[in-house]
């Protein structure tokens, strides 16, 4: 289906992957082939996932703020993310399921260690 949209020019696609996305599409030859450009992303600066988190997740979280705990939180989640968008995404979709489990809406450091865990993403 992906392949007859792109033929059809109907939409453009990025796709964000692991390191090796680009090795595995190559597998695929009829996909590959309408394959533009690939370009391994670096980290986000911690002022980069600063502007994401306050951009995607300021319902949860103020990336900005001068509060202690949100400070707190904030410099948890750049701990364990270290800038990678799709850890970053994971571990944010994680804390929301903590944070319905818990029946609260503050997130913490707590809050970002437990979401931590349940993920097995390794120690941060």
């Amino acid at each position: 289906m992906v392949r007859d949209f792109a033929d059809r020019g109907v939409f453009g696609l990025v796709l964000l992957g692991m390191p090796g996305l680009e090795k595995r599409l190559m597998r695929a030859p009829q996909l590959y082939s309408r394959v533009g450009f690939a370009h391994e992303m670096e980290p986000l600066s911690d002022e980069e996932t600063r502007d994401f988190l306050e951009k995607r997740w300021s319902h949860r979280v103020k990336a900005f703020s001068d509060d202690f705990t949100k400070k707190e939180a904030i410099a948890t989640i750049l701990r364990i993310t270290r800038g990678n968008i799709r850890l970053i995404e994971r571990l944010m979709m994680q804390v929301e399921h903590v944070l319905v489990a818990n029946q609260t809406q503050i997130v913490t450091k707590d809050v970002v260690e437990t979401a931590q865990q349940n993920l097995i993403i390794g120690p941060g």
